[in-house]
């Protein structure tokens, strides 16, 4: 069986048996980027592997494109082929963020060299071990690949290409920040505190219901379809923080049946790491 976008704890259990599935642990917290792997090294998913967020997933040295730039494909090949990953691996990423830190960001990822069978865990770990499902403290070992991998650069967005497309009236910009940050009302992690003019907020958390998964496919469509108004999602492009956060209203309105929008990939960091740029401030 083929996974959906987002797949239950206990359908992961069942298929995950027979050891065919990559499963990808990509748990991270911006305040301490070591966090994640030693929360991986104390218990994960059995035979889930680790993924660093700012090492596996992005590219830190790149100057300018935000706090998490992508690796240039070649890069994220190589890590996949560590990995043992083949465009036929079906593929499972999940996180301790509902998705947001950094299971989305690998799902789109995938996409981005065009996996066939990527998802991410609905509810993340804290679904896996409410459902009574035992964890596992042994490193997994994969025998490594040889992949050859490029990116899709029409689903990435970045600055030049953005300002361009913010002149057409079809584009729809949505920013996937806390209101807060949007408002611009508080920034404690980027050089300026606001949005880039003409966008318009969803918090990626509006995708999720209170047990922390996401909202059934049906509400999802029904509330981005009233925020991209007339917009088509093929015109509708997303940004957060640092391009991570987005990839979570990505994976909704994939979810949602509302597939074909971009990620703007150096986000609000990027955007703001030029003084130039000029910033929109309240709702």
């Amino acid at each position: 069986m083929k996974p959906a976008t987002l797949i239950d704890a206990k359908t992961l259990a069942a298929r995950a048996r027979d050891g065919e599935w990559l499963i990808v642990d990509c748990r991270f917290e911006l305040a301490d980027p070591r966090a994640g792997a030693r929360a991986y090294a104390q218990g994960h998913i059995p035979g889930a592997i680790y993924a660093s967020l700012d090492e596996d997933l992005s590219d830190l040295s790149k100057v300018g494109l935000g706090r998490h730039p992508l690796p240039d494909a070649a890069a994220f090949a190589a890590t996949l082929s560590r990995w043992g990953w083949t465009s036929e691996t079906p593929t499972l990423a999940y996180d301790a963020a509902n998705g947001a830190l950094a299971a989305a960001r690998l799902w789109w990822m995938l996409r981005l060299v065009g996996a066939r069978e990527a998802a991410v865990l609905d509810g993340g770990i804290a679904a896996w071990t409410q459902a009574g499902l035992a964890l596992d403290a042994d490193a997994a070992q994969r025998s490594p690949t040889r992949v050859d991998a490029t990116f899709d650069a029409t689903r990435i967005v970045y600055t030049d290409a953005l300002v361009q497309a913010l002149k057409n009236a079809r584009t729809l910009l949505v920013d996937a920040r806390a209101a807060a940050r949007y408002r611009g009302e508080n920034e404690t992690l980027d050089k300026a505190a606001g949005h880039v003019p003409g966008a318009v907020n969803r918090p990626f958390a509006d995708n999720l219901d209170a047990d922390g998964r996401f909202k059934p496919a049906a509400r999802l469509h029904a509330e981005f379809t009233a925020l991209l108004g007339t917009h088509r999602p093929a015109d509708t492009i997303h940004m957060c923080g640092s391009g991570v956060t987005a990839c979570h209203n990505l994976l909704a309105m994939e979810h949602a049946g509302l597939g074909g929008s971009r990620l703007y990939a150096p986000s609000w960091s990027g955007w703001s790491s030029d003084p130039e740029r000029p910033v929109a401030k309240n709702a």
